[in-house]
């Protein structure tokens, strides 16, 4: 099982920001090279802005930390591939463990709501087709500009440290 394979001692929160520093949104079908690793980082100002507690921040910073083992699959194709959603939820539960984040359900609708909310507007800034979107209000300003990685990472790991004492 993927849980036997990741154990919660290799989780490694630099590993993660480099990796989702590197990866791009939507299988790479973008106007531009914009990560998931900036993404993450959008998901936690917008919980931040929310008055949410440094909990559901690192949550919503955290929600796509398997990628950095698994890589991005994108929605579309990810809901045909059950025993990919397996693996990725038994490897989403050694991170959740190793951060201390065991979520209630309740916890984990919020930041699957940050998700959805902050993709929608993904979609209307970087996806050809989507200039019509109105996308659902969000309280911050998310950053789509194109940046180096190695920004992105550094920003990830302050965060995160940050939200972690």
């Amino acid at each position: 099982a993927a849980s036997d394979v990741y154990k919660r001692q290799e989780v490694s929160l630099r590993d993660i920001a480099h990796a989702l520093s590197l990866l791009c949104r939507g299988g790479g079908h973008m106007k531009y090279f914009y990560t998931v690793g900036l993404h993450s980082l959008n998901c936690a100002r917008e919980a931040a802005s929310r008055g949410w507690s440094n909990r559901l921040v690192l949550a919503c910073l955290l929600h796509d930390a398997s990628e950095a083992y698994l890589s991005d699959i994108i929605r579309p194709v990810k809901v045909h591939l059950s025993n990919y959603l397996e693996i990725e939820d038994q490897i989403m539960s050694v991170i959740w463990q190793h951060f201390h984040l065991e979520l209630t359900s309740e916890e984990h609708k919020k930041w699957k709501q940050i998700d959805d909310e902050i993709l929608d507007s993904e979609l209307k800034e970087m996806f050809s087709g989507e200039a019509e979107r109105i996308p659902v209000p969000l309280r911050s300003t998310p950053d789509f500009s194109e940046r180096p990685h190695g920004e992105v990472e550094e920003e990830f790991i302050r965060i995160s440290e940050e939200l972690l004492n």
